[in-house]
């Protein structure tokens, strides 16, 4: 069978180590007679998969002991209103910083709960860059920001340092596990599975306990952290299936030598394609600033709406899948997470030179 090169923006590649692992276990886990699927969730067989995940996920991501791991259900997107539900209590505000879309879905979610404060926001530069010049309200809740931004292809380098008393919140959908990073400097990271982690189905919540005491008591069970915390995240039935796929995926960054190792490669692919876009002499036009740019979604431009398209269309002959920009900006995006090879972001660049040769 041949495989495409996969460049969706999500649900986008995993590993074919971690696809064959799974085909192989599909119909018989482990000598248990039956598909990981139709394990129980209480059970012994499927309680060590669980574990598997959360204990992997705290070797390479180096999280302290004072930190929960939460599996949660409803996207990335949930997570935009658990999180005012949760710490924004009445006389504080919650603060925000603007660097795409997402960040403005999280805001608006926010805005429904109670008092909200636009912190730093890029929109004035149509997202080219990542928001600087800081300014937190007087009693801030929390500062959210999102570390990574898919659609317009930019990414924070540094993170702001905040006064202790203030949580800095992060949703890593796009990024998590693809550099390395310091949890200490967050209270909550959050992150969709479907780009860096596994399928789509479940949501990784990282959260320090201290910050679980603020949850209040008069919010709906499900959005409440607590909940999840007590229970282990077996409050109810969990996205079994996903976890399981969640746990390949991370033993297979393990055997690659470890986020260090992972972000190595990423960034090998990322200067592969920018370098692509900045040495054509304006053929490709990246849209985010160079000191902002993503090294997850390489996004680009061609001189016409008509150039792109006859270049979409034969990069699809080609074999190559998802690089259509996102209906809000059009253009180009390459999503270049863990999973995607090196080999593949070799071939995009040699279909893009050609095709410059073809078109100039």
């Amino acid at each position: 069978m041949k495989r495409v090169y996969n460049f969706n923006a999500g649900p986008a590649a995993l590993p074919k180590q971690v696809l064959q692992r799974a085909q192989e276990e599909l119909l018989d886990f482990q000598d248990a007679g039956m598909s990981v699927m139709e394990l129980s969730h209480r059970s012994k067989e499927y309680e060590k998969v669980h574990q598997k995940a959360a204990t992997l996920l705290k070797e390479l991501l180096h999280i302290p002991v004072d930190y929960d791991i939460l599996f949660m259900q409803g996207g990335a997107s949930l997570q935009f209103s658990a999180i005012p539900l949760n710490f924004l209590s009445k006389g504080k505000t919650a603060n925000y910083s603007l660097s795409g879309s997402w960040s403005e879905k999280a805001l608006k979610e926010a805005e429904k709960i109670g008092s909200t404060h636009v912190a730093s926001t890029a929109k004035n530069t149509d997202y080219t860059t990542i928001p600087s010049q800081l300014e937190l309200s007087e009693e801030a809740a929390y500062l959210h920001l999102t570390s990574n931004n898919t659609i317009f292809g930019t990414q924070w380098r540094e993170f702001p340092s905040l006064p202790s008393y203030i949580p800095l919140i992060a949703d890593m959908s796009s990024d998590i596990l693809s550099r390395a990073i310091n949890v200490k400097d967050f209270s909550l990271i959050y992150a969709g599975a479907q780009k860096n982690l596994g399928p789509s189905g479940v949501t990784v919540v990282i959260i320090k306990k201290e910050l679980l005491k603020n949850c209040p008591d008069n919010i709906p069970t499900m959005l409440n952290y607590q909940t999840h915390a007590k229970n282990k995240s077996l409050y109810n039935t969990p996205p079994t299936f996903s976890i399981y796929m969640l746990s390949l995926v991370l033993e297979w960054v393990s055997e690659q030598g470890g986020v260090e190792a992972i972000e190595k490669i990423n960034l090998e692919k990322a200067n592969l394609l920018y370098d692509t876009i900045d040495q054509s002499g304006g053929f490709y036009i990246g849209h985010a600033e160079k000191v902002a740019r993503s090294h997850m979604n390489v996004t680009f431009n061609l001189s016409s709406e008509e150039l792109t398209s006859v270049f979409l269309n034969q990069a699809k002959e080609e074999g190559f899948v998802g690089l259509a920009g996102h209906r809000m900006v059009g253009g180009c995006r390459a999503s270049i997470y863990n999973a995607v090879p090196l080999e593949s972001c070799q071939a995009l660049a040699e279909f893009m030179k050609r095709f410059q040769t073809n078109y100039r």
